[in-house]
């Protein structure tokens, strides 16, 4: 008997299926979830034995376009959209007979992963533009208080602990995951302005050339918290470690200074603009040396280098910096 739960319809469509499979059925199968699904998620659901209502099913209107429009219809987002605690939205939806969704599960097409392709044409990027899924989440994240919104696989099994736990996802983990979804649809779009402002000149459909010097118009950076810091420059001063963040992209690379592991003691913000000083410097002279060395090591005080070495042996290179 499936436990009483506040999530009772699911649209799930996804590009990226990792663990949805598991996800979908613990819904439908613990929570008695009515799913609704799109084109290769419903089969790869159904393929697994899980029941999936289609999304035409739902809007009584086929997918069409090669799959541009499926759902972008009124009953998919007003279902989303509807302010459960407002009776006249709950009154019109009745009147046009639509259900409620209590959860979006919805990964974008990877339009920036394409577009790094150097052989990626125009019209591939093009298709790689997301509408539906945007729109979607975008919609599920306004109406956080009532809708879970699921960019992030890495959410799923929170959610799933939590409706496990009491049958519902509190208001505090839905609202970190709408500044989460809105966060990485911004930084989608970012990616895809950034790709169409560059100078491209196509001369058929078959043939494109970008300008050697093209150069986007704007560049705009999304960075993302990774941890704060006792104070800043100064000890009147709040202070953070941000690191950059691509699309969809929630943590920092291993190769981030952001990320690094102090060896000894808490980092401080002049620790850090040390740290980057020296990072920059032992880079360049690692680029600029020809005698095979590839071990670089400096000193730095107030982001001043007081002892640079550059040598086969790390220990080496050490022993002559500190010199």
């Amino acid at each position: 008997m499936p436990k009483q739960c506040e999530v009772r319809r699911a649209l799930i469509s996804v590009y990226d299926k990792t663990g949805i499979v598991e996800f979908a059925k613990a819904l439908a199968e613990e929570f008695g979830v009515e799913i609704i699904s799109t084109g290769g998620t419903a089969r790869t659901l159904k393929d697994a034995g899980i029941p999936v209502t289609l999304v035409e099913d739902v809007t009584g209107f086929p997918e069409m376009m090669d799959g541009r429009v499926k759902t972008l219809h009124p009953k998919i987002h007003a279902a989303i959209l509807a302010n459960r605690d407002n009776p006249e939205h709950m009154r019109q939806l009745a009147e046009q007979g639509i259900e409620p969704i209590d959860m979006v599960v919805v990964n974008l097409y990877p339009f920036e992963k394409t577009v790094e392709d150097p052989n990626c044409k125009f019209a591939q990027a093009i298709e790689m533009i997301d509408i539906g899924g945007p729109c979607l989440l975008r919609a599920a994240a306004k109406n956080h208080r009532h809708v879970v919104a699921i960019a992030d696989e890495s959410m799923q099994d929170r959610c799933l602990a939590e409706l496990r736990h009491e049958g519902r996802v509190h208001e505090a983990l839905r609202r970190e995951m709408a500044d989460s979804v809105f966060a990485d649809t911004c930084s989608y779009d970012m990616a895809v302005s950034e790709y169409l402002g560059r100078d491209i000149y196509e001369f058929d459909d078959d043939s494109e050339e970008e300008s050697a010097d093209a150069l986007p118009g704007y560049v705009d950076l999304t960075v993302g918290l990774s941890g704060p810091l006792r104070y800043g420059e100064n000890p009147h001063q709040r202070a953070g470690v941000y690191y950059r963040m691509d699309a969809g992209a929630r943590e920092h690379s291993p190769q981030d200074l952001a990320g690094a592991n102090p060896i000894q003691g808490e980092m401080s913000f002049n620790n850090y603009a040390d740290a980057s000083a020296a990072l920059a410097l032992c880079a360049e002279l690692t680029r600029e040396t020809t005698s095979g060395a590839s071990n670089t090591v400096c000193f730095i005080k107030h982001t001043n280098a007081c002892g640079v070495a550059v040598e086969g042996d790390a220990l080496e290179a050490y022993r002559k910096a500190y010199l």
